[in-house]
């Protein structure tokens, strides 16, 4: 294995959530090689160094699991819900915990990333890092070119623009019209109510791309793993 930062070593290997090590760290628990490590991002490579917690070995660290899920309309993007719906964690059968990557809503559909991987899921999710997100939206008329392009520049929402965005129509069918929508960021329900505010309602929304990973011909409700 290639040098990775000390909590994230912990954390892989089961010893506690990545903050609780920083916080282990900071407490001079840690020991690399039998001298204590106070400085959380101190690299180590697991298969080389020595590595204790209160002087205890730690455990064999576990490879991550990255899966992408074509998730359905009706599933909650979630590793429970008190309200007893179906969880997209519930339906991966592996023997991992997964979190999903950020959220698609219970009324959305399309590509939906899940992995127990910390430090990638806040590399995918966090606005700074500017992945790009693509949707396929299909809207109830023709979005008129005043629309788009004040779609394109931004849109006031919850008394903050939105970031632009590239929003285009494709085509037109009986259901409505099909636009596509690439977004950096992804406030909650984002694509519904900028559409609703400048005059349209969502009938459909399925993401298909989310960076360069894209979900391609895997069948609703399906899942598979990714390196």
């Amino acid at each position: 294995m290639s040098a990775e930062r000390l909590q994230k070593v912990l954390a892989s290997a089961g010893i506690a959530s990545r903050r609780e090590c920083e916080e282990m760290i900071a407490a001079g628990r840690v020991s690399v090689n039998g001298k204590v490590v106070v400085v959380p991002g101190t690299r180590v490579d697991p298969a080389q160094d020595a590595i204790t917690v209160d002087g205890q070995p730690i455990g064999a660290i576990n490879p991550r699991t990255y899966v992408i899920l074509h998730k359905p309309v009706g599933v909650v993007s979630t590793a429970s819900d008190p309200q007893g719906r179906p969880t997209v964690v519930s339906m991966i059968d592996l023997p991992v915990r997964l979190f999903p990557v950020g959220r698609l809503d219970y009324d959305s559909e399309g590509l939906l990333l899940l992995t127990d991987d910390g430090e990638l899921t806040q590399r995918l999710t966090h606005p700074s890092f500017q992945v790009e997100k693509e949707y396929r939206a299909l809207l109830n008329d023709v979005p008129s070119a005043d629309a788009l392009r004040e779609w394109r520049t931004g849109v006031m929402l919850d008394d903050a623009p939105t970031a632009p965005a590239w929003v285009e129509v494709l085509e037109r069918t009986d259901e409505g019209v099909w636009v596509r929508v690439v977004l950096h960021e992804g406030r909650k329900r984002q694509i519904r109510e900028v559409a609703r505010l400048l005059g349209y309602d969502v009938l459909r929304l399925i993401r298909v791309r989310e960076g360069p990973v894209a979900l391609g011909a895997l069948p609703l409700g399906e899942w598979r793993p990714l390196t």
